[in-house]
Parts: C-alpha cells; sequence; structure tokens
C-alpha cells in the first residue's frame, strides 16, 4: 500500500505495471459503463492553490465513478488562505475531514511538507516546477495503450525547465528503458541535475534545440506550453513564446504509429487542425486521467478491482 504519492519515486516498476493493467480493467467503469462501488463512503480533498481543469476534476470524477465522494477548496478567495492560515494547519484540518487529499501548490516541496502534515495519504497533484506523478500515471498508460511498451523513443518539447510533467515523465520512462530526446531553447532546457540522474541511471538521452529534425524518429512527441506563470520576467517569456509549433504539414514523415501528446492547456504549440489526424492523442490522455486516478485510488484503499490484480 502507498502512503503517499510525491514523486515516481515513492512507486516501484512493479507496482507501476499493475496499476496501468488496473486501469485497463477499470475502462468501463471510467467510461460510465459499469458500476463499480468500490470506495463507497470514502471522501477525498481536493486541495487546488492553483488553477486547474483536468488534474482536479479527473479526480473527482474518478472518485465519484468509484462511488466515493469529493469535498473541494474552492476560490481560494473564499477560503481562509485569505486570513492568513498557513498550509501546515490547512491540511491538518483536511486531515480530520477526509480520508485522502490531492495537493496542487505552487510552491516546490509543498506536497511532501502537507504529507508530512496529515495521518492520510497525499497525492500530489503538481508542486510548482516539481513534480507531477498522477500526471505521469496517465501518461504512462496512454503510451503503453498505443504501443504496447514503454521502452520507445520519446520527444520531449518546450518548457522543460519548468514542466513538472516533464519532470517525471522522464524518470519514469528511463527506469522502463526508453530513449529521451530533450527539445528546448538553452534558457527552457531540462534542469542539468535531472539530466545528470537520468544518465548514471543508465538513461540515453539526446539534448537538441532542433524539433523537425527530430519528428521522424519518434514513436511519441510529448509537447508542452511555455509557461508564462512560471516566468519572474515578463520580457524573458516573450522571447521564447510560441518557440515550437505543429501543424499537420509538419507531420507528413513521422511514423505511422507516432502519437502526439500534451498534458494541456494548448496555446499555441499544437495546431488544430491536427486534432483530427491519427497521431493527435491529447484528448484520449486528458480522459485517461481518469482511470489512471481511479487504479491509483483504489491502490491507496487497497481495494481488489474486479479482474485486477
Amino acid at each position: 500500500m502507498v502512503a503517499d504519492l510525491i514523486t515516481m519515486d515513492d512507486l516501484t516498476n512493479e507496482q507501476i505495471n499493475t496499476l496501468l493493467n488496473n486501469a485497463e480493467k477499470l475502462l468501463p467503469a471510467a467510461k460510465g459503463d459499469e458500476y463499480l462501488p468500490l470506495l463507497e463512503g470514502k471522501l477525498l480533498g481536493n486541495m487546488f492553490f492553483e488553477p486547474s481543469t483536468r488534474t482536479r476534476m479527473s479526480f473527482e470524477t474518478a472518485m465519484k465513478r468509484l462511488g466515493g465522494n469529493v469535498v473541494n477548496l474552492g476560490a481560494l478567495a473564499s477560503s481562509s488562505v485569505t486570513k492568513g492560515e498557513t498550509l501546515f494547519d490547512t491540511m491538518k484540518m483536511v486531515d480530520g475531514y477526509c480520508d485522502v487529499a490531492v495537493l496542487r501548490h505552487p510552491r516546490q516541496g509543498a506536497a511532501q511538507y502537507a504529507a508530512d502534515a496529515c495521518a492520510i495519504p497525499i497525492l500530489n497533484g503538481g508542486d510548482g516546477a516539481g513534480h507531477h506523478p498522477t500526471q505521469t500515471l496517465l501518461d504512462l498508460f496512454t503510451i503503453r495503450q498505443a504501443h504496447g511498451r514503454l521502452d520507445l523513443n520519446v520527444v520531449m518539447v518546450g518548457d522543460l525547465r519548468y514542466g513538472r510533467t516533464v519532470h517525471s515523465l522522464s524518470h519514469a520512462l528511463a527506469r522502463f528503458g526508453a530513449n529521451l530526446t530533450f527539445i528546448a531553447p538553452p534558457t527552457l532546457s531540462m534542469p542539468e541535475e535531472i539530466i545528470q540522474d537520468l544518465e548514471e541511471g543508465g538513461a540515453n538521452i539526446t539534448v537538441s534545440e532542433d524539433l523537425i529534425s527530430n519528428l521522424q524518429t519518434a514513436d511519441v512527441i510529448y509537447m508542452t506550453r511555455i509557461q508564462k506563470e512560471r516566468f519572474p520576467d515578463e520580457d524573458e517569456y516573450q522571447k521564447v513564446a510560441g518557440i515550437y509549433k505543429l501543424a499537420r504539414n509538419d507531420l507528413r514523415d513521422v511514423k505511422e504509429s507516432m502519437i502526439l501528446m500534451h498534458p494541456l492547456p494548448r496555446v499555441d504549440e499544437i495546431h488544430p487542425n491536427v486534432d483530427d489526424t491519427p497521431h493527435a492523442a491529447y484528448f484520449d490522455q486528458a480522459f485517461n486521467g481518469v482511470v489512471a486516478r481511479m487504479a491509483l485510488l483504489c491502490h491507496l484503499f487497497d481495494v481488489a478491482i474486479p479482474g485486477g490484480e
């Protein structure tokens, strides 16, 4: 049983495979074709100190599809945060109300801080530019559903410095033997300490600024937006805004089986004319947030999934 999920290091490869297998078993329930009230009577606290659409809604959907219920922090302006309440005190309160909590916070390390304060399991829904492990689970599920395996050529593009999704995903994919190519301008390159850690673990890493020349060999292209909100300087953001874009014409020579992913929201990195190509996987990826998080919640509560592991 997992007490908390702060980074992907909290899961073994065997546990990840089990979660992905169980997620597949839960697809009918995630789609509403089957009702599995496995978490009836359980309560999830959605603690979002930063804007979210997919993570918040998919956790709420996952919990309710499993018969559980959800309480939301709501708008910060109407919470006691505006009165100066500390994160520690807020999470201690949630610890008494809920059976599990998801935390998204703009400060890196906040999820671990909350986990240290609480007895209930804490799931990291994104901590600043740190980690986003539940996103990684749905990303791995999306890749495996498309390709049947994870030891692939994966190209990550865009804001790799501040992008917590790619920080978590790169570590997980390296553990399963993927070849990783990082494409970003120098100011947004993957942090050196992450690259060093990956290479020490035996990962095959390529660093480049050229997206187009790396398209043909890719099995997965993982686009990310340039995150304006992470930049301390507006002028620095403007220098790199819109630097990488993909349209239908750019995909003429890619592998037929290549999938194009994006954690969303997109700005202008992927043209809408890509949406109806067989490569576009980002909306399926968003849906997979429900099924992956259903599997994780069942795992946390040590609930057996019918037909699962």
